[in-house]
C-alpha cells in the first residue's frame, strides 16, 4: 500500500497494533552492550546471544556470540539471534572458531566449559527440531521459550492448552517439569492450568508462605494437602510464582541437584532483563525512543507498513540494530517493499 506523505492526521498515538512485539525485540538488544565484548564479565547472568553459521555451521561444535562480537567481528556473516541465554560467556575467537580471532578481545580461553548449548545454536528449535522461520511449515504457530532449558517450542507441541492471559509470565516444558518433578506440586496449587482462578491460588500460596516462616518445608506442606494435577504437558506460571518456592535447606539442595537453582533468583527472568533494557541505554521506552528519532514521513512509513511486514520488519530491525544502522535504513527497506 502506498503512503500519502502529506497525511498529517496520523500520530504516534495511533500506531502499531502489535507494538509490544517490536518493543520486546528492541529491549532484547538494548539490555546488552553493542560495543564491548562481554567476555571479560565472565558468565553473564543474562544477555542477548547470537550464533554464526558461517563460522560454526551444522555439524561443528555449537558456539555463541555476544551482541558486540556479532556486530564487530562477524559483520557480513550469516548471523542469527538466539534471544537471551543465562550464565553465558562469549565464545567468539576461542578454539571452536579455528584460526578466526575475536577483534575485541583477541586472547580468550580455549573453551567456556560452563556454557550450556542446545540445538538452537545450529538454528533448530522445539521437540520437532525444525528451523524458525520454517518455510515448509504451513501452520502459523507462535513459539514460546521454556525458562529452564531455554529451547523454543511451537504451541501445538507443548502438550497443553495455551491460555491467553496477562498473568502468565513464564513457561516450563514437559521435559523440564519431569527433570524437576517437585514443580508438579507447585503447579497443582498456583498455575493457571488449574480450573481455580490464579488469584485464589496465589492467596492459598500466600497463606502457606506465612505458615512456613518458622522454617517448615513449604513443599511438604503442599504435598500434605493432597492436591494433584496430571503430570504431562508444559506448564504456564503466573507472575511472581518464583517467590512461592520453598527456600528451606532441603529444597535448596534439590534445586541444585537438578540444576534449577536460578529459579530462586527473580532477577534471572527475561522480564527483568527486558526491564533493564527499557532504561539502559535508551533512558526511556525503546520503541518510543526509536520512533521519536524519525521524521513524520518516516513515522508514516512505519505505521502503514508495520502490520503487513511484521515478520520481515522484526528480522530487519534486529539485524540492523546489531549493526547500528536501524534508524538510517528502516525507511529504505520499507520503500523497497512498496
Amino acid at each position: 500500500m502506498a503512503v500519502n506523505k502529506d497525511d498529517s492526521t496520523v500520530t504516534l498515538g495511533d500506531i502499531l497494533a502489535d507494538e509490544d512485539e517490536l518493543r520486546e525485540a528492541l529491549c532484547v538488544l538494548a539490555g546488552s552492550d553493542p560495543e564491548n565484548c562481554s567476555y571479560s564479565q565472565g558468565y553473564v547472568k543474562r544477555q542477548a546471544v547470537f550464533a554464526c553459521s558461517t563460522c560454526t555451521p551444522s555439524g561443528a561444535e555449537p558456539a555463541g556470540l555476544c551482541l558486540a562480537c556479532a556486530n564487530k567481528c562477524h559483520d557480513g556473516h550469516n548471523i542469527f539471534e538466539l534471544y537471551t541465554k543465562r550464565n553465558f560467556r562469549c565464545d567468539c575467537g576461542n578454539d571452536k572458531f579455528g584460526d578466526f580471532q575475536c577483534q575485541l578481545i583477541p586472547t580468550k580461553e580455549s573453551q567456556n566449559v560452563k556454557n550450556q548449548y542446545n540445538h538452537n545454536f545450529h538454528g533448530t528449535y522445539c521437540s520437532c527440531d525444525r528451523p524458525y522461520p520454517d518455510t515448509d511449515d504451513q501452520v502459523n504457530d507462535e513459539m514460546i521459550q521454556c525458562i529452564i532449558c531455554e529451547d523454543w517450542f511451537h504451541t501445538r507441541h507443548l502438550g497443553c492448552t495455551v491460555v491467553e492471559s496477562e498473568e502468565l509470565q513464564e513457561m516450563v516444558c514437559d521435559a523440564c517439569m519431569n527433570k524437576a518433578p517437585f514443580l508438579w506440586t507447585y503447579a497443582a496449587h498456583i498455575t493457571a492450568n488449574r480450573r481455580s482462578p490464579c488469584k485464589r491460588a496465589h492467596q492459598e500460596m500466600t497463606g502457606s508462605s506465612a505458615k512456613s516462616k518458622s522454617g517448615a518445608c513449604r513443599l511438604k506442606e503442599l504435598q500434605a494437602r493432597g492436591l494433584e494435577r496430571p503430570r504431562e504437558g508444559a506448564v504456564f506460571w503466573p507472575y511472581s510464582w518464583r517467590s512461592e518456592l520453598c527456600t528451606c535447606v532441603s529444597c535448596k539442595r534439590a534445586y541444585v541437584d537438578v540444576g534449577v537453582q536460578f529459579l530462586l533468583d527473580e532477577s534471572d527472568t527475561v522480564l527483568a532483563y527486558e526491564n533493564r533494557g527499557r532504561t539502559e541505554p535508551f533512558g526511556q521506552d525503546p520503541l518510543m525512543s526509536f520512533l521519536s528519532s524519525m521524521d513524520h514521513v518516516q513515522q508514516l512509513e512505519m505505521i502503514y507498513h508495520y502490520n503487513d511486514l511484521k515478520t520481515e520488519l522484526l528480522a530487519f530491525l534486529q539485524q540492523f540494530a546489531i549493526e547500528g544502522k536501524v534508524r538510517n535504513r528502516c525507511l529504505e527497506q520499507i520503500t523497497k517493499q512498496t
